[in-house]
């Protein structure tokens, strides 16, 4: 049998503020293709389809005519919530999707409550058991009462234990007869960031070992950190990462998906089908006279951009003129002025709004006219203000 592995689709991710819903279309749509020209006998979608628990409702359309759309294409699709995604919503979701042929796990079932689905697959007709583990919060494990009684590392016991539970109760079924999966969102140790995640639900304090997937699991379709990784353990350990850079921490990330193969008795065969679509993410760095004539070299990628000289008014304006998809400008830290720690000299008797601006500007390292001017009209204008 053959399926797709993909996770952390992020539908709804803005980024600084740049709506990028069509990419998302555009990146989904080339995944749906991918699973339909392989002829796919199901797609795991491994958590984080919604970069938020309450998504828009263009960004839920696109994502339900993305799943229906591999349906129909012949797929079992089967889905699972991530931290971003809002579990409860997809239980509520559960039967209606069940209806369209589509598998919704938003909290943990037993494996005769939809814990673990079965199938036979649509090329071969072997037997599927694919065991869902949708993302465990850590409060499940670490209740408030523990939180003030217990150590760090006993917290981090107590999530490890809960996970080895799950995943024991779920794959204690599985046969030697049928393909075995497991899909879950999840960190492991020693898994590499991607970039995107959301710390406070990444940390390696509330991670379990990669060991704990049996050997009996023909592979383990993981979702949460956002770059394509494969980790040592008793069965192949697979994060497919995100199709799309969801920050410019993750520009250098290869997007795939993972195309697996597996048949019972053989080990599974992984391929990474390159995902295409999208804008790139860069990050660039000069001055903006050197960055200039590079324009034409940029094309329609996303810019960060790190000047490497002296701030001054207007800066910031006149690279977006030159550079109109710099999402991100910033002073290089190198020309950044230092914070002055110390206290201004008592005894230097009183100044102006006006000095006191210019010994400001001074600390920061700014010496353009044009800002004094501009803190002139400004005070000029409050002043007359609050005259009348």
């Amino acid at each position: 049998m053959k399926f797709l592995h993909t996770a952390d689709w992020h539908v709804g991710k803005t980024l600084k503020g740049r709506d990028r819903l069509d990419e998302q279309k555009e990146v989904l749509a080339e995944i749906t293709a991918i699973a339909e020209a392989n002829e796919v006998d199901a797609v795991l979608l491994a958590g984080d389809v919604y970069d938020s628990s309450a998504p828009s409702a263009p960004a839920q359309q696109l994502v339900v005519q993305t799943l229906l759309a591999m349906r129909r294409a012949g797929a079992e699709v089967i889905v699972i919530a991530g931290n971003h995604d809002h579990g409860p919503t997809f239980e509520a979701y559960r039967p209606l999707m069940g209806v369209a042929g589509i598998t919704l796990a938003g909290m943990y079932r037993s494996p005769d409550r939809g814990g673990v689905v079965q199938f036979a697959a649509r090329s071969d007709g072997t037997d599927v058991q694919v065991a869902v583990v949708p993302f465990l919060s850590q409060r499940y494990a670490v209740r408030a009462a523990e939180i003030a009684a217990n150590t760090p590392s006993e917290h981090t016991r107590a999530y490890d234990e809960m996970v080895r539970q799950v995943v024991g109760s779920l794959t204690g079924g599985f046969s030697s007869d049928s393909v075995n999966l497991v899909m879950s969102h999840v960190t492991c140790v020693n898994g590499i960031f991607g970039g995107g995640e959301r710390p406070a639900q990444s940390i390696f304090e509330y991670s379990v070992p990669a060991t704990i997937f049996p050997v009996s699991a023909h592979y383990v379709a993981l979702g949460h950190l956002h770059r394509r990784q494969t980790l040592p353990a008793h069965a192949p350990v697979h994060y497919s990462g995100s199709p799309l850079a969801v920050d410019f921490g993750e520009q250098d990330n290869t997007s795939v998906v993972c195309l697996i193969e597996a048949a019972p008795g053989i080990p599974a065969r992984v391929t990474d089908v390159p995902i295409s679509s999208g804008r790139r993410l860069r990050t660039l760095r000069g001055t903006l006279a050197e960055l200039a004539p590079q324009v034409p070299s940029f094309g329609e990628d996303y810019l960060r951009v790190w000047l490497r000289e002296p701030v001054r008014a207007g800066l910031r304006d006149d690279t977006v003129a030159i550079l109109p998809n710099a999402l991100e400008v910033r002073i290089d830290p190198e020309f950044a002025a230092p914070t002055r720690t110390d206290r201004p000299e008592a005894s230097r008797g009183p100044r102006s709004p006006s000095q006191l601006f210019e010994e400001y500007c001074g600390t920061r390292n700014v010496t353009d006219q044009r800002v004094a001017a501009l803190f002139a009209q400004l005070h000029d204008a409050v002043t007359a203000t609050s005259a009348d």
